[in-house]
Parts: structure tokens; C-alpha cells; sequence
């Protein structure tokens, strides 16, 4: 007997009264077959009744075909309610204790069980696939993201944007295209938002209306409330690649070209200390995640992140993550503090998820004592603009230091910068690869060792164009020395330039 077996007779036994009560307000004035009939077996049957008469009549407007369309607006109106009655039955009834206790495929029979026994239980006239369909989407609200399951389980699509509880919007091919899907109404919206958070250890109520959190998959979720959100809560995930990046899946994908990433490829593995710069959705994690490939295995490595979002395959990693303050407005634990910490635990490399404060400084001082090959990433719309949101970061940590020694550090700490760029067809391209060249009086010198060239469009009005080799020399082709590599540094950046 399934375990929750006597908990559904004793339903059926102390609840009698409810379960009649709910059924008098589910239970339709609708003749189930009278839904047999569709707009299409309607308008057949009109043909055929029109051949077979001697002459054409005049008769009636046919209105079987907004009947049957209001009827079965009302049978899905029906089976909407159906699904709330019933879910708020199987809240105030399951044991949501115990049946976090169970495996997945045995929380899912425990919960079929119940749906199937509060339905005979209510005498609901539904048909199998309508009570297959409540199931269904009842378990996705108990255990899953509700209708969001359905995006999340797409791998083409890359993000999820839930703007109402009826208006979802998701990314597919580099356009955001509204949905068909939606939630039942603003309450299971909220519900589901709690319910991510919580997951995590975190908090969205009107004391906390903002909340970053992410999935089981590593997807990262963005929610923020009511009263900071005018209408209804709003729901933002980026979705979490199932498989590994690495920098040959950014060439087949045309983010790059092969010499660019096999000079990338060199870099990192040369410890290299590497800036990804680029704006919102331009694929900057995606990028880290792909240098963090050319990582040695040998390395320990520590990561610090506002939300884990990192893939690295190395075995030697340790994964910190910041926490907000709780309901008395302590506790909370910045990236600031975690990088600090992070100097303490012996690491080769450091990866700082996303720098965008004070922690800008921390990893200045790390990269200058040490801990080569530290790698993170940079809201910014050039190279140049990167070094300067980091001057602009180390200014409000409350230091007062000179602008001029705030540029020596960043120009001393810095190796690589690589520029990510969302373009307007929707793809994303790596537009710079640039060195730190050193400093001139006072200014940071850059040299581009790689360029995006733009070649034109397509009749689907896709760009064309490649990530090239400028042809200059890389003064980090002594750093690349130092592990043997300089030879086939030099090879790639030739074979860019002068394809044989």
C-alpha cells in the first residue's frame, strides 16, 4: 500500500462534508459529449447536409462552431479550477515532511496516488487525458516550477522571462519571443517564487522584495516583488548549459575563430590574469566557463560568486557564495568578504564570478601577490571601458589612493582583457582580445592582439564577419615563454594573419 494510503481514507472518512462542498462548487452544468463535436465536424456536417439538398435555401447562421467554442472554453475553465480545488487540498492534506524524505519517481506515485483518490473522492466526471493533464501539471507545481518545467527542459531556449503570471516571454535563437505558456493566476506565480528561494536559503517577501537564487541546475534566477514591481511579480532565469563549454564549442558556434581560441587556450593555461568585459547577456559567464577549461588539474581553485553559476571540471575546487542578511538585518556576507577569506585558503587561482564593487580592489591585490591566473567578469562595453568601471570600483571601496597609483595596479595586476558582445542579429562574438601593454605617464596602454571584422549580412539578416589576428607581436609571448608555449603562441597569431 502506498504510504499515504490511510491518510487518503481518512480524507474520504473526516473530510466527507469538505470534499462535497468543494465538489459543489467544481462540479459543471456541462454535457461532456456534447465536446465531441468541434468546429471542424461541424462545418462538415453543414457541407454535407448543403450537397444533398435539392436546392440552396435560405437558413439560420450556423452557430454551432461559437457553441462548441464556448463550451469548450468553459471544460478548460472547468478543469483550471479543478486543478486549484484540488492543489489546495494536497497542501492542507500531504505530509510535505515526509515526502521530501522520498526519491523523485517515488514522490511522483505518492502524489499521482492522492490526485487520482481526491478526485473519485470529489465524483469529478473527467475524461483520462483531462485527469492525465491535472496530474501532471499538479505534480510540476508540488515539486517543479509549474508550467515553467516545460521552458526550463529546452535546451535551445536560453533565457526565461516571466513578466505577469499570463505574460512569459523566453529567448530562442537571440530573440525574445512571447509565449503560450502561463501561469494560473498571480498566487501560483508567487508561490513558485517563494519556493526557488527558499531552496537556497533565501528570502522574497515584501521585508526582502529582491532576490537573486538559482535552481537545481545551476540555472541563475533573478525575482523581485511587489511593492518594487508595480503589477506582479517578476521572474527572470538564465538558463544553466547542461554541457560543458569549452572554446571549441564557441568556434563551432562562430563566437570565435579556431587561431583566437587556441591562442585563448594559451593564455589561460599560462597563467594569464584575464578580464571578461562585455554587457548583460553578451555570454560572459559562458566565456569564464570556457577559459576555466585550460585550467591545469593540478591547480586549487577557488571561486567566489553572488550565485553559483561556474562549471568547472577540475577536481580541486572550492565554491563560495554570498548570503544576504537575515529578517534582523545581520549575517550578511559579501564578495568583499569571501575574496578576502579566499587569500587565506591557499589557492592557485582565484575566479571571481562578476566584479562589481568593492571586491574590485581585493582581486587587484591578489593578481599583484601571487595568485596568477585569477580570472573574472566585467559589465563594459569596450576594453577600455573595463578599466575604467575598475578604477571607478577601487574608488568606493574608501581608499584614498591616487588616480595615478590605482592605474599602475590595475596595469601591473591585469594581463588579458576579452570583450563579449551580444550583436544586434542576436548571436554572440568575442569583438577584442587585448593586452595590457603597460603604462604611458598616465595612461593604461592596450594593444588588440584580436578584432572582430565586420564583412556585411546575409539575405536572413545575419552579420558576417571574423575574429582576426591584428598581426603584432604579444608582449605576453614572455609570459608564454616562461611554459614552453611561445613558439606556439607566435604560430597561431601567423596563422591568422597569413592563412595558408
Amino acid at each position: 500500500m502506498p504510504k499515504f494510503g490511510k491518510r487518503v481514507s481518512r480524507l474520504r472518512e473526516d473530510h466527507g462534508e469538505t470534499l462535497r462542498r468543494h465538489l459543489s462548487l467544481l462540479k459543471p452544468e456541462v454535457n461532456v459529449l456534447e465536446l465531441e463535436e468541434t468546429p471542424e465536424t461541424a462545418a462538415l456536417a453543414d457541407e454535407t447536409q448543403e450537397s444533398e439538398a435539392p436546392s440552396p435555401q435560405p437558413r439560420e447562421p450556423d452557430k454551432s462552431q461559437d457553441q462548441a467554442t464556448a463550451m469548450t472554453k468553459e471544460r478548460l475553465e472547468f478543469i483550471e479550477d479543478v486543478k486549484v480545488k484540488v492543489f489546495d487540498i494536497l497542501v492542507d492534506e500531504l505530509d510535505l515532511a515526509e515526502l521530501r524524505k522520498l526519491e523523485e519517481e517515488e514522490k511522483r506515485r505518492e502524489i499521482s496516488f492522492f490526485i487520482e483518490e481526491i478526485i473519485k473522492s470529489l465524483e469529478l466526471a473527467l475524461l483520462a487525458e483531462e485527469e492525465a493533464e491535472v496530474t501532471a501539471d499538479l505534480i510540476r507545481d508540488l515539486l517543479g516550477l509549474g508550467p515553467l518545467d516545460i521552458l526550463i527542459s529546452r535546451d535551445d531556449i536560453t533565457d526565461i522571462m516571466v513578466n505577469g503570471y499570463d505574460r512569459i516571454y523566453v529567448e530562442l535563437a537571440g530573440k525574445i519571443q512571447l509565449t503560450n505558456v502561463r501561469f494560473r493566476d498571480q498566487v501560483q506565480l508567487m508561490n513558485i517564487c517563494t519556493r526557488i528561494a527558499t531552496r537556497v536559503g533565501r528570502r522574497v517577501d515584501e521585508a526582502s522584495p529582491i532576490c537573486d537564487a538559482r535552481l537545481e541546475d545551476g540555472s541563475r534566477v533573478n525575482i523581485i516583488i511587489p511593492p518594487l514591481s508595480i503589477k506582479s511579480p517578476i521572474l527572470t532565469i538564465r538558463k544553466f548549459y547542461r554541457e560543458k563549454i569549452a572554446l571549441d564549442d564557441l568556434v563551432s558556434l562562430g563566437a570565435l575563430s579556431p587561431e583566437a581560441a587556441k591562442a585563448l587556450a594559451i593564455f589561460a593555461n599560462c597563467r594569464c590574469n584575464i578580464l571578461v568585459s562585455g554587457g548583460t547577456g553578451s555570454g560572459k559567464t559562458t566565456m569564464l566557463n570556457a577559459l576555466s577549461n585550460e585550467i591545469d588539474s593540478g591547480e586549487r581553485i577557488i571561486t567566489v560568486e553572488d550565485t553559483v553559476e561556474l562549471q568547472l571540471q577540475q577536481p580541486h575546487v572550492c565554491q563560495l557564495e554570498t548570503r544576504p542578511p537575515n529578517l534582523e538585518g545581520m549575517g550578511r556576507v559579501t564578495q568583499r568578504d569571501l575574496v578576502i577569506n579566499c587569500l587565506r585558503m591557499r589557492p592557485d587561482r582565484i575566479i571571481l564570478g562578476e566584479v562589481r564593487g568593492g571586491e574590485a580592489f581585493d582581486m587587484l591585490q591578489a593578481m599583484n601577490t601571487g595568485h596568477a591566473g585569477s580570472m573574472s567578469t566585467i559589465h563594459a562595453n569596450s576594453p577600455r571601458d573595463a578599466l575604467t568601471r575598475l578604477e571607478d570600483m577601487v574608488a568606493i571601496t574608501g581608499f584614498e589612493l591616487p588616480s595615478a597609483n590605482v592605474q599602475k595596479q590595475i596595469a601591473s595586476a591585469l594581463d588579458l582583457i576579452v570583450q563579449v558582445e551580444r550583436l544586434r542579429d542576436g548571436t554572440r562574438k568575442v569583438t577584442y582580445i587585448t593586452e595590457i601593454a603597460g603604462m604611458e605617464e598616465t595612461i593604461i596602454t592596450l594593444q588588440n592582439l584580436f578584432t572582430f571584422e565586420q564583412e556585411g549580412e546575409d539575405d536572413k539578416g545575419m552579420i558576417l564577419g571574423e575574429l582576426r589576428s591584428t598581426g603584432l607581436r604579444p608582449y605576453l609571448a614572455e609570459k608564454a615563454a616562461k611554459f614552453g608555449r611561445e613558439a606556439e603562441l607566435m604560430e597561431t597569431v601567423r596563422r591568422s594573419e597569413f592563412p595558408e
